[in-house]
Order: structure tokens, then sequence, then C-alpha cells
């Protein structure tokens, strides 16, 4: 059997999902086109836990869909990468059987969602032989009833049949990838087979398919493949792009989506390096074009590999990223929603697959970011702009921008360790507008702050490692509003910033973070706590603007680098505001870890 590490190399690789379009199809048919356009992974979710999510939170919340583990059956073992190693098409695996899996995407039809299966075509299982999860006896060439020695390449290569040279485009897509047996896609038996599965889950009502290690498959061999489907889904491919290598994302997109692997790296070098600042523009790098690139700020190989953010990125900018992907208008955003622990990178999903979310975080090990107050709030803001062109772009320095979309939202997004204090030019109409990051809106009220726009201005300070976001889908007034006159005539506000800075020691990987009792800290919810740089290590700081003339609790914790989270000790600590008769009036809370 392969080490777990061989398996995993062998993955992150893979990572290239080729959406070919079905020749007879048009990119204007492709499903992420609507009103409703952000896709949730949800990471080895069961089906049954997948349906009641979209049920009470996912359609509600407005996303339009749930892309799901693949289905079929595999190879047995708990680790999160037995389910990429296929044996039969039984749709039979640790996330439930077929009539689990129909009946999830029935019950997430009926919530408004439609679901996107991840598909693998390029191979079968990489062990020498064994028994999959529904009972299925297979050896490495030989899957009894579907496949044969002869429908899998051998290329020859010593020691064996693995891809050894990437800048061989044919050697790439005739040879294995770590030993998983490579089906021969250019003949039309496999082609056939793998078209009747993709029909099949077409069948129970699957909008779309998540195309697993596309950059293995020929192009053409992909179209024949997708030409044979009975309907037009929703394709995207993963094509992971090596510098100076053959084979090309762009090469795929007359298939149909592809994945973006080079927006995740620019947002990771952006938020952590070189400043954000350079992310106005995607259209110009020679990358695929925003109609047809499917971009996220992490997926379930690069939150393990290092290629991106991920949870236990410093300073929220984990967060910060996502908010800007659900802003910009390039490319269909991918939202992962995944489980803490995976720096072991082996690991599976926690509670025996079924996902638990409770108010705006996870419970039970699992992150449940798609419920994360900001990124919820977020694609309500995207499903309200649409299409609208971005327009006034501001960036003061490398790590703040802010920028329009027409005249139906906006958003700033401050990266930098110190408050960002401005008058913003906005093509919003005249009004009061809740701020979608620090909370909910309802019939004219606002559960976090709310800014008023008055001729085409409006005045806000943004907290450090924070952001705002407007839209006209969102109005009313809130805690901490913000009045803006613009010119010169000043502004009132009743909020004030608050400088805290808390002294603790820690080791590499260890974070510090503000949660509280009011919804601007978090409410108590660990998902929302607001990260605290550590810049002056080992003071640890953060400026949050706060609601004037007004008492709260909050604590202090630290997440580890697994995941896991430690509270300071009791009692909870309490501050109380200034009242304010100025934007600029700030406040400082020194501390230390207890």
């Amino acid at each position: 059997m392969l080490t777990s590490a061989f398996f995993l190399t062998s993955l992150w690789l893979c990572s290239a999902i080729a959406r070919p379009l079905n020749v007879k199809n048009t990119l204007q048919t492709r499903a992420p086109s609507g009103n409703k356009s952000v896709i949730i992974q949800m990471f080895e979710w069961t089906w049954d836990s997948v349906a009641a999510e979209c049920t009470n939170f996912i359609g509600p919340a407005g996303y339009g869909f749930v892309q799901v583990s693949p289905p079929q059956e595999t190879i047995q073992g708990d680790q999160w990468w037995t389910d990429y190693q296929p044996v039969s098409y039984i749709l039979t695996s640790k996330r439930g059987n077929r009539d689990q899996f129909s009946a999830m995407i029935s019950t997430c039809h009926a919530a408004g969602v439609k679901v996107i299966v991840d598909t693998i075509w390029n191979h079968m299982a990489g062990i020498d032989s064994g028994t999959g999860i529904a009972g299925s006896s297979f050896t490495h060439y030989n899957y009894p009833g579907i496949y044969q020695n002869q429908d899998f390449h051998h290329c020859g290569l010593e020691p064996g049949d693995d891809i050894v040279n990437y800048d061989n485009a044919v050697e790439v897509q005739t040879c294995e990838l770590v030993n998983l047996a490579d089906l021969a896609t250019e003949t039309d038996y496999v082609r056939g087979r793998l078209a009747e599965y993709g029909n099949d889950l077409l069948s129970l009502g699957a909008d779309g398919l998540r195309l697993d290690a596309a950059k293995h498959i020929a192009v053409g061999d992909l179209a024949n493949i997708i030409s044979r489907l009975n309907s037009t889904p929703y394709i995207t491919q993963e094509v992971i792009f090596g510098s100076g290598e053959p084979i090309t994302p762009n090469q795929y997109t007359g298939n149909g989506d592809v994945q973006e692997f080079r927006y995740t790296s620019a947002l990771q070098d952006a938020f952590l390096n070189s400043g954000i600042s350079s992310l106005q523009d995607f259209e110009n790098r020679g990358w695929v074009t925003g109609s047809g690139a499917n971009v996220f700020v992490t997926n379930h190989d690069t939150e393990r590999n290092g290629n991106s953010l991920n949870d236990n990125s410093p300073s929220n900018t984990y967060t910060l990223a996502m908010i800007f992907s659900l802003a910009h208008p390039y490319g269909t955003p991918s939202i992962l929603s995944s489980y803490s622990g995976f720096t072991d990178t082996d690991v599976g999903a926690p509670n025996g697959g079924a996902g638990t979310c409770s108010g705006s975080g996870g419970s039970n090990g699992w992150l449940c970011q798609h419920r994360w107050t900001a990124v919820a709030g977020m694609v309500g803001f995207r499903n309200n702009v649409g299409s609208a062109v971005l327009n006034n772009w501001v960036s003061p320095q490398s790590q703040q921008i802010a920028f329009g979309r027409g005249s139906l939202g906006f958003v700033a997004i401050n990266n930098a360790d110190s408050a960002w204090s401005t008058t913003f030019t906005t093509s919003l109409p005249d009004g009061t507008y809740c701020d979608v990051i620090s909370g909910t809106s309802s019939s004219g009220s606002c559960t976090g702050s709310s800014f008023s726009v008055s001729g085409g201005t409006f005045t806000a300070m943004v907290a450090s490692r924070d952001a705002i976001a407007i839209h006209t889908g969102a109005t009313g007034t809130g805690s901490g509003s913000s009045n803006s006159s613009g010119g010169s005539t000043g502004t009132t506000s009743s909020t004030v910033t608050v400088d805290f800075a808390e002294t603790a020691t820690t080791t590499f990987g260890e974070n510090i973070f503000l949660v509280g009792s009011i919804s601007q800290l978090g409410s108590w919810d660990t998902a929302s706590a607001i990260a605290l740089s550590s810049a002056s290590y080992p003071i640890w700081t953060v400026a949050v603007t706060l609601p004037a003339s007004t008492t709260f609790e909050y604590k202090f914790i630290r997440k580890e680098t697994d995941g896991s989270i430690v509270w300071e000790s009791d009692p909870n600590r309490q501050a109380s505001t200034p009242a304010s008769s100025s934007a600029a009036v700030a406040t400082t809370i020194s501390t230390s870890w207890r």
C-alpha cells in the first residue's frame, strides 16, 4: 500500500479539474451565470448533513450551489484522500448510500440550492488489491464488471508507470499519478463508461460536475465524454499550472469553467506579503478569463499543502481574502466549508462525517466557514451587485483597498495594522446602509454598524485587519452608525476606536484572538473572533470600532496549530467605551494573558 505522504503528493499534483463543456452547449448555459452564483465546497460532509444544512442555512443565506465530495464506492479508510480512490460506480461511500444521495439533492433543490458533484474520470484506485466500501473486490487493473487491464494506460517508465517529467504533456496524461490506475480515456469503451456514470449522477438531479485531475486527461477526451451527457451541467475542471509546463488551464476553457489556481496563489501572496493593492485587475495576466474561471481562496488540497491561506493564517487574512473574493467580479467564487485539524494532512472528517454548525460558526470540530457572519453577508452582497462593473477603486497604501460595484455596492478592506479613517467616494444612492461584515440586516435594522451615504460620499473608520461592505439590498440603521455629510463640514459618529494590546507568549503557529459579548466582538462565537497582530510581539494588537457609551465583556483566546482553542481563565474581562462627539475618539486597553 502507498504511504499517506505518497497519496497526498499525488492528490495535490492531481488538482487540475478541467471542466469540459458539452460540445452541444454554449458557455451561456453554464449554471452559475444566474443571480446566485456562489458555490460552497462541502468537504467531507455526509449527504444527510448537507441536506439539513441546505434547508437550515444555505438556501436562506442565498448560496447558489453546494459542491459535494465524490459519491462513488472507494477504498476503505478514514483518511480524507480515500474518497479520491474509486473502485466502482456504485453510489455507496462514507458519505451515505444512493437513496441518501438522491434525497440530499432533492432537499437542496427544494431549498433553492443546486448540487455540483466531485467526479473522478482520470483514474481508479492506487493500491494493489482490496475490497471497497460497498463490498466490491478489485485488483489494481481489474475492476470486475467495469474495467480490465486493457482499459488503462501502461506507459512503461522505470521503476513503474508514474509520471516523472511534467514538461512532457503526453507523459502527464498517459502515465500514473502516484500509482493511481490511469484510465485510457482515448478509448471508446472508457469514454462510454465514464459518460454512463456522469449520466447516472445527472439522472438523480445533479446540476454540475467537478472534474478532478482534469489536467491528466487530454482536452479532446474530456470534450468527447461531455458530449455524451444527457443534459448540460455546469462543469468545472481542476487544472493546476506549473510555470513553464506545456499543459495550461487556458487549453480547457472550451469544455467549461476552469479552476484558476494562480488566483489562489496571488491572494495568498498579496494578503501575507506583497500587498492587496495589486488585486485590482485579473483579466490581463494571461489567466483564464473571469467569465470562465472558478476561483477560491482555498480548497481541500491547498488548505493542507501550504499553497493558500487557511483558518490558521495570521491576522484575519483568511476572512479578508474571502470578503475580497466575494466582492470582486472576477470568476465564479467557491467557499470551502471544512473542519479543523488539517495540520494532520491525513485526518478525515470529525463527528463521523456529519457536518454540524451552530449560529455563525461550527461545532464538533467543523469550521462551517460558509456561516461566518462576514462570509454569509458577502454572499448577499455578490447576489445583489451581480455583474455590475468595478469602479471607484482607491488604494492609499499597499494593504488598503476600497472599490464599488456600479451603483449597487461598495467594500473597503484594511489589511494593515492600523485603523483607516477616510471619506470614500461611491456611486451608491443617498441612504443609510447596513455593514454586512459586522452584522445582518432585517426590516430597516442592522445588528452591526451602518453608514450613511450623502452626495456620493460617506465617512468611515475601518479597523485594522478588518473590512466594511454595504449594498443596496441591505439598508437600515444599526449600532455604530456613521452619518456622513461629506465635504469639509466634518462628521459625527456613535462609534469609537478601541486599541487592544494583549501581552501573550506563544509558540510558532499559535495566534491570539479577541471575542466578546457584543456583535462587533463576535457575540462569543470563536469562529467570528478578531485576530490580533503579532507585529509587536509579545504584545498582540488590534484596533476595533465599537459603539460609543457601551459596556461589554470580552476575553482573549489562543488558536492552536491544530485548530483547537484555549480560553483565558475566568472571569470575563469588562470594559466600557466612552461617549463620542467626534470620529477621532479612541481609547486603549492594555492587558496580559491569564
